[in-house]
């Protein structure tokens, strides 16, 4: 006898995975977005675009949740629709060494202003 494959479950512990992302074309980061102030608007600016692709499905499956060709991904919950967006990974990586200089820079600083006052001791900075 053959076993045959069943589709995945859900957890019945009363955890849902609303932010659980499928079908992420490779090359792109994925982040939700809230849509409050100018932030969609922002993130535009700054080179993410709205996922509009229907093959990428967000959070657990709900049997009353369709969704038209083009329409953007979204989820909502507490009365705030949040967007799925994406942005081009080298970009990504671009923004990210970006923000990591300027808390190398402040790190470096903080090292400078100490030697320059003559602290004792030893200045460490450290990541875990």
């Amino acid at each position: 006898m053959s076993r045959t494959e069943r589709p995945s479950r859900t957890s019945i512990n009363g955890t849902r995975h609303i932010l659980n992302v499928q079908g992420k074309e490779p090359g792109y980061e994925y982040r939700f977005v809230n849509d409050t102030d100018n932030r969609i608007a922002e993130m535009e600016d700054r080179g993410y675009e709205i996922v509009r692709d229907k093959s990428v499905k967000v959070g657990d499956k709900r049997v009353a949740n369709p969704t038209a060709d083009g329409t953007p991904v979204t989820i909502t919950k507490g009365g705030l629709t949040s967007y799925l967006m994406r942005i081009k990974k080298e970009w990504y990586l671009e923004d990210q060494a970006a923000k990591q200089k300027m808390v190398d820079d402040v790190e470096a600083s903080m090292k400078t202003e100490a030697a320059a006052q003559g602290l004792y001791g030893k200045l460490e900075i450290t990541r875990s």
